[in-house]
């Protein structure tokens, strides 16, 4: 339809990256692009900590091993910022309220909008990306090594590069089955089926069906790592 949709419809997760390395002033304008993105009344409720020198990605790395980490240009972690607000707040009053739901909301939602920019951003450029969100495993250690203060926490962080290899762009879901007209229209048991003979087809057969790697997140109880920290960082 147009370049930024086919843009768009290209995405694919890239975690092997060339030694090549994204200019300071391009990369600059890549994080701005980011900033530009909508953000709850302007809150800007979010900070991005740009991770490139070898010894600080080295000590994410030993935290959460992934490749993407060590390999890319760039890696930025998303943070969900409540820091700036307390600051804010307590020019007028000294109660501040970060705790709760709608704040994790808000927050998480304005720095993934903000690290969806970043990466098309990116990519219209002709680098590549992936969102890495493992590193919730690791919340407290990572907020350690990158030294969050209170009132934030890492939400997710993205590995920019340039590609050393791309693979096929990954179907997703039909749209009949995630767009529902005028009311909510809950799947069945053969749209999942039906999915995972897809999933299955494209990976050659070499990963669980798409229902079983549900199950895997969703089949057990939650990992306690993101509430223990939140609750460290005085936002739950």
């Amino acid at each position: 339809m147009n370049e930024t949709i086919d843009l768009m419809k290209k995405h694919v997760s890239v975690r092997n990256f060339t030694d090549e390395k994204i200019p300071a002033d391009v990369l600059k304008e890549i994080i701005e692009a980011g900033q530009a993105a909508s953000t709850w009344k302007n809150f800007q409720s979010y900070s991005i900590v740009l991770v490139q020198s070898d010894e600080q990605k080295q000590a994410l790395f030993d935290v959460q091993a992934q490749k993407s980490i060590l390999g890319c240009s760039a890696f930025l972690v998303m943070a969900g910022d409540l820091n700036r607000a307390q600051k804010a707040v307590n020019m007028y009053q000294e109660e501040f309220h970060p705790e709760g739901v709608e704040n994790l909301l808000i927050s998480s939602v304005d720095a993934a909008l903000a690290g969806q920019n970043i990466l098309l951003a990116a990519e219209s450029l002709g680098y590549s990306g992936v969102m890495v969100g493992l590193i919730r495993e690791k919340s407290k250690e990572f907020s350690q090594v990158l030294g969050l203060p209170d009132y934030t926490y890492p939400v997710f962080g993205i590995a920019l590069g340039k590609a050393s290899r791309v693979n096929e762009v990954k179907p997703r879901l039909p749209y009949e089955v995630v767009v529902s007209d005028e009311k909510y229209q809950e799947n069945t048991k053969a749209d999942i089926e039906a999915y995972d003979q897809v999933q299955d087809e494209y990976s050659n057969h070499r990963f669980n069906k798409w229902s079983e790697r549900i199950v895997e997140q969703w089949g057990k109880p939650e990992d306690s790592a993101t509430l223990e920290n939140l609750k460290d960082k005085k936002l739950m």
